[in-house]
């Protein structure tokens, strides 16, 4: 392997496919934790999806104590305190399993993401030997309090306060959470607050201290089955070794955990895409209209081909960053003080990617789930039918974890802060690709493997550097304050990432595939090359009119038309293809 691609170099240099982790390159111990898992969520879960969802909230904590059992709870915990320390992949892979079982998925992701990695990754010696067992055995549930009525997307806005007692003992905390998910039965809340209302600080809040209540259950449209209420304080009194990491840095500890969060939530809605279509193909076989199944109908094949191709876009890219992350890490003495620390600093490195993998995959759900309830017709719209729950469910994930236009615009704004700290060369490599649009280049690919879709992808870079560039140039320092440009800046380099991680992994995995899975990964890149390029010509266009106008806007629109040809000679047979292999498995076919 050659050295390491950091955070965001995607854009300016060229991937080597051998350098990049796929779902293929599982190991033996990372198949076996999803084996395990999976043999949990088709025996214990699934079954039981309705009455979860009723709601029974004392199911979903059984269930949460047999994923402990077995060890699914404490992947991310360091040996130390009983955890196991697997890699980064391994828990991903067991998250994208858990993500089949709809609410529930939410209950285990909550508890075992936000709601344990503040601990693992900040908390004291004394703090994690009081509480860590607990929670990597499911014994206390666990959640995460930072949202509340009045601050969303705004996270540091909070109004809730502590203030230091009279006898330093305590501080005093005052203030409601919003939308806390595990609220009503979590036994240990992560709470942000503010010290004396301008230290932005978390505490570890046990849920039996005097003054913690839980508010009603919200009348959600979907993932009914997980608890969501309000954590109310009142003169809560907490220890002052409850504090948790340092006095008015509560914004490392929630940026840190949600960037780690971000990427989970992208391998969860794979998952959960992956059902969707498990539980839409036996209906397409089964539904006739005009005397034959609706599966064979061009219409739907199309369908199945388009989300099946994003899907394999999205797993691409979810794993790409998870085994970068590792790769990162795995050097790291785990022994050391710093640890953590310098280990979410690898991890914010990739703060970027994160916010791709939440975005893109989020979307790509949004889209199997719409084109399911359409798949199921009338029936779709009605509740005897998984498609509607898939539909409501869907929902929520373009709003976790910072909504996806938040998303959006840490992406450009991380990329670009990076670029002004000389971390990374945005600025004179835009200066090149601005200077190549005079000097047209009519270089040919090259023989090998996919290198007509490799020419697209390094084509597809050079719009971003000449639409970034010509942005920066036009606003500078006041760019920050044009978000449509920058959400069109952002969703170019959101399909750059998507097309060069499914491109990759074709490229790595074909020569070690069947023939037909070789004709299956042609397949997929064609169409997903077509698709991201459409996608990236569109979002660019819309850039370089936000951007700019008269001859330089003449200049960028014939520069994104030039960098934007594909020749897609036999998309059709592509998508065909593709369906044809997703209906014969009756599931995501890779």
């Amino acid at each position: 392997m050659s050295d390491l691609m950091k955070g965001s170099e995607y854009l300016v240099k060229a991937a080597d496919a051998a350098d990049i982790f796929t779902p293929e390159d599982f190991d033996e111990e990372q198949r076996q934790m999803r084996d395990t898992t999976k043999e949990l969520v088709d025996n214990e879960i699934l079954p039981k999806i309705e009455e979860i969802d009723s709601p029974n909230f004392a199911l979903s904590q059984e269930i949460l104590t047999q994923c402990g059992e077995l060890g699914l709870l404490m992947t991310d915990a360091p040996e130390e305190y009983g955890g196991l320390a697997l890699d980064k992949v391994t828990s991903m892979l067991i998250a994208e399993e858990i993500a089949h079982t709809g609410s529930f998925s939410v209950t285990f992701t909550a508890h075992t993401g936000i709601g344990t990695l503040p601990l693992v990754y900040y908390g004291t010696h004394e703090q994690k030997e009081k509480y860590l067992e607990k929670l990597i055995t499911g014994e206390w549930p666990a959640a995460y309090c930072l949202t509340e009525p009045g601050s969303g997307s705004d996270a540091i806005g909070v109004a809730s306060t502590a203030v230091l007692s009279d006898d330093k003992t305590h501080y005093i905390l005052n203030g409601t959470k919003q939308f806390i998910t595990n609220g009503s039965f979590a036994k240990l809340f992560t709470i942000f607050v503010k010290i004396d209302k301008e230290h932005f600080t978390a505490f570890l809040v046990e849920k039996d201290f005097e003054g913690v209540s839980i508010g009603a259950e919200e009348k959600k449209l979907g993932i009914k089955g997980s608890s969501t209420t309000q954590v109310i304080m009142d003169n809560v009194k907490v220890p002052v070794g409850n504090l948790l990491g340092e006095i008015g840095k509560g914004h490392h500890i929630a940026f840190n955990v949600l960037n780690v969060g971000r990427l989970k939530l992208g391998v969860c809605v794979n998952g959960a895409a992956k059902e969707v279509l498990k539980q839409t193909i036996p209906y397409s076989k089964e539904r006739k209209q005009f005397g034959l199944p609706i599966s064979k109908f061009g219409a739907i094949k199309e369908k199945y081909a388009d989300r099946v191709a994003d899907l394999y876009a999205a797993e691409s890219l979810s794993y790409r960053i998870a085994g970068d992350m590792d790769r990162a890490i795995e050097p790291l003495d785990k022994s050391a003080d710093d640890y953590y620390e310098t280990m979410l600093q690898h991890v914010a490195d990739y703060a970027a990617e994160c916010a791709i993998a939440k975005v893109y995959c989020s979307d790509s759900l949004r889209e199997m789930t719409d084109e399911s309830v359409q798949i199921f017709g009338g029936y779709g719209f009605t509740q005897e039918y998984p498609a509607e729950r898939f539909y409501r469910d869907e929902r929520i994930n373009r709003i976790f974890e910072g909504t996806n236009e938040i998303n959006r615009l840490l992406i450009p704004d991380g990329i670009l802060k990076k670029a002004m700290k000389g971390q990374l060369p945005l600025q004179a490599e835009a200066m090149k690709a601005i200077e190549a649009l005079m000097s047209p280049s009519f270089d040919m690919p090259g023989e090998e493997l996919y290198a007509t879709e490799k020419k697209v992808i390094a084509n597809a870079k050079q719009i971003f550097l000449v639409v970034s560039g010509a942005a920066v140039q036009k606003f500078m320092m006041d760019l920050a304050k044009q978000q449509e440009l920058l959400l069109a800046i952002a969703d170019v380099a959101i399909q750059i990432y998507a097309l060069e991680s499914a491109v990759l992994r074709a490229e790595k995995n074909h020569g070690k595939s069947s023939e037909n899975k070789q004709q299956l990964f042609d397949a997929l890149v064609t169409v997903i090359t077509f698709n991201s390029l459409e996608r990236i010509s569109t979002a660019a266009k819309r850039g370089a009119f936000f951007a700019e106008e008269g001859d330089t806007l003449t200049m960028l629109l014939s520069g994104i038309r030039r960098y934007s040809k594909y020749d897609a000679t036999g998309l059709l047979a592509a998508k065909q293809f593709i369906a044809a292999a997703t209906l014969e498995a009756e599931k995501y076919p890779l």
